[in-house]
């Protein structure tokens, strides 16, 4: 496909123990590299789709493999800047049953917290673009990458992109109060909005009636509310939230809604076994960037992305390593697991 999108965030070294084992007891941990808006470039791009990347990395090994790593699955990463302290680092442990996961950061004082406004053309980067995509992580590290952020969705609008963003509300990164204040900026310049069963209300105070997170009970009614209220709040073309169940660590109940202004569409349901659900919402927005891009009904749209997405969460590693004929496949009703010779 010919259409050609930009991400634009924070790419971090990640550490994990192998298997199932904990921080404090493993003696080695695996290496790959991972963050939100990367792991969307690299979905779209093993989609067929031009995907670019752009970011802050410093100049030294580290960054150097965090760049290629995105080459090596297809991602154009031209427009990196290179400079500043350091790569940012998470640690991510995988829970099993009744144990959650863990994501450790130190990601304090990474080169892309220190970007400055002026730093990237974004003339350039936007130059006969479709698409900007980014999330809620990114205007998180601080101010100047705040400020990075609005004049790229400011840059975007100007130019005709469509500008698509990942609420994902991290509280381990700012408050409620900060992040209301910066997003309610940057969403002005938003069409297409994604969260999940907790990110408008954190970020927003729009809560779905009916719902306790911590209990799996999930109201399909209130999360229409929570749609509509946001799309009635920022004039959105789209809105899309994506449901968990958490039974357990391993065991998750995942499906999404769909909301144009017009209509509500939701997605089946899967019952996912968990390898690793680390960029599992990153996964159901660049499929879901994809499907709009090739002109999806809303229907056919919601369930692409959330089959793409149920997929990655039986994948280790913070990128969606699936093929277009591979979600297709479950997205058409193919959900057998048989083995394909």
């Amino acid at each position: 496909m010919s259409k050609k999108v930009v991400t634009f965030g924070e790419i971090m070294l990640r550490l994990s123990p192998p298997g199932y084992q904990r921080l404090v007891q493993t003696d080695s941990l695996d290496v790959t590299y991972g963050g939100g808006e990367s792991n969307v470039a690299v979905s779209l791009a093993n989609y067929g789709m031009q995907s670019y990347f752009v970011t802050k990395v410093p100049q030294n090994p580290l960054g150097q493999s965090a760049v290629n790593h995105l080459r090596r699955y297809g991602v154009n990463v031209d427009h990196t800047q290179w400079g500043g302290e350091r790569l940012g680092i998470y640690f991510a442990e995988t829970g099993a049953s009744q144990r959650a996961s863990v994501v450790v950061y130190d990601r304090a004082n990474s080169s892309i917290a220190g970007i400055k406004p002026g730093e990237i053309d974004w003339q350039t980067a936007f130059a006969g673009k479709d698409w900007f995509h980014f999330t809620g992580i990114t205007p998180a590290l601080g101010d100047d990458a705040t400020a990075v952020t609005l004049e790229a969705v400011k840059a975007a609008k100007a130019m005709g992109l469509t500008v698509s963003c990942d609420l994902n509300y991290r509280k381990k990164l700012w408050s409620m109060a900060k992040a209301n204040q910066v997003m309610s900026g940057l969403m002005e310049y938003v069409d297409v909005a994604v969260g999940n069963e907790e990110d408008a209300e954190k970020v927003f105070g729009i809560k779905a009636q009916d719902t306790d997170i911590t209990g799996g009970k999930l109201s399909d009614t209130g999360y229409r509310q929570v749609a509509t209220q946001l799309m009635e709040r920022f004039k959105l073309k789209y809105v899309a939230i994506t449901l968990r169940e958490s039974f357990s660590a391993s065991e998750n109940g995942w499906s999404a809604l769909l909301y144009d202004g017009q209509q509500f569409v939701k997605s089946r349901e899967y019952k996912i076994h968990i390898v690793d659900r680390v960029g599992g919402g990153d996964s159901f927005c660049g499929a879901l960037i994809y499907a709009l891009l090739a002109d999806y009904t809303p229907q056919q749209a919601v369930d692409f992305a959330v089959a793409a997405s149920c997929l990655k969460h039986t994948i280790p590693g913070d990128f969606n390593h699936v093929t277009l004929a591979e979600v297709e496949a479950l997205a058409g009703g193919d959900g057998s697991g048989r083995v394909q010779r």
